[in-house]
């Protein structure tokens, strides 16, 4: 038994190694230099430029099952399949922002809009901003071994920069807008002039960008209910065994009005 149990520990190790090499370039390479995205006209994204740059540790990536920063993980592909639906759905209508919920917390809502995130980044003609809108349970930075002190609140309080708050995390084409924990009602910022003028921002800044936020559930509060309708396009998350039908129409009902593009079936055994 104890042999076995070093020889999993061994080939963990040896994937983890090899998930390092496919997924970010050693420090100190040419190309893991970081290099500023550019309009066609040649002027450097100041955003981009600008923002905190952060290391991912693929072990993390790995454990917590962000499976879109590996090429060669093929439980990646679902991914794939679902960025393909959203830009062409995206590309014929011009949309540009994209709402990711779910009815109740743990659904994996989370994971669904890092991974699609990180896949929908990897198009040579596609930059993505990640917004983490789960002011109550943030949890964008953690799922990619990241920290803040500082989130969006702190901007829409007039606390903070925007550029002190956005993340780099050190793959191209892809820009996080994290949040830290907060208690008590936030909806409010939401609808907020201060809201609505950065959201405008954000989403116009670049030609080619799409604005991913991840919304918090919408059976817990309100804030999803407020700020979907800013949005262009909704993605339901639906947890398998725990969400049911009673909760999916439920959620189909507050987000009237709003284009949902369809569910995705989490956790499905």
């Amino acid at each position: 038994m104890e042999y076995i149990k070093d020889a999993v520990e061994k080939a963990r190790k040896e994937r983890d190694e090899k998930a390092a090499t496919e997924v970010l370039p050693e420090k100190g390479s040419r190309d893991a230099e970081q290099t500023e995205v550019t309009e066609a006209h040649g002027e450097p994204r100041s955003e981009h430029a600008q923002s905190r740059v952060e290391q991912l540790d693929p072990a993390i990536l790995m454990e917590n099952r962000i499976v879109a920063a590996f090429d060669n993980d093929e439980r990646a592909e679902p991914y794939r399949q679902l960025r393909t639906q959203v830009l062409t759905k995206f590309r014929q209508n011009n949309w540009k922002t994209l709402a990711v919920t779910s009815a109740h917390s743990g659904a994996g809502k989370t994971l669904t809009a890092v991974n699609l995130a990180i896949t929908i980044a990897k198009e040579r003609n596609q930059t993505v901003l990640l917004v983490d809108m789960d002011f109550k349970g943030p949890n964008v930075l953690d799922m990619l071994g990241l920290s803040t002190d500082k989130g969006l609140l702190d901007y829409l309080s007039g606390e903070a920069e925007l550029n002190e708050i956005l993340v780099n995390p050190g793959l191209e084409r892809l820009t996080l807008l994290p949040s830290t924990p907060v208690t008590g009602t936030t909806s409010e910022w939401l609808s907020s002039p201060r809201m609505k003028a950065v959201l405008e921002d954000i989403v116009n800044r670049y030609s080619d960008r799409l604005v991913i936020f991840d919304l918090p559930p919408l059976l817990r509060d309100d804030d999803a209910l407020v700020f979907t309708p800013y949005t262009d396009a909704a993605l339901l998350v639906v947890e398998s065994e725990v969400s049911t039908p009673e909760d999916m129409e439920r959620c189909v009902q507050l987000l009237e009005g709003s284009n949902i593009l369809g569910t995705v079936f989490n956790k499905a055994s």
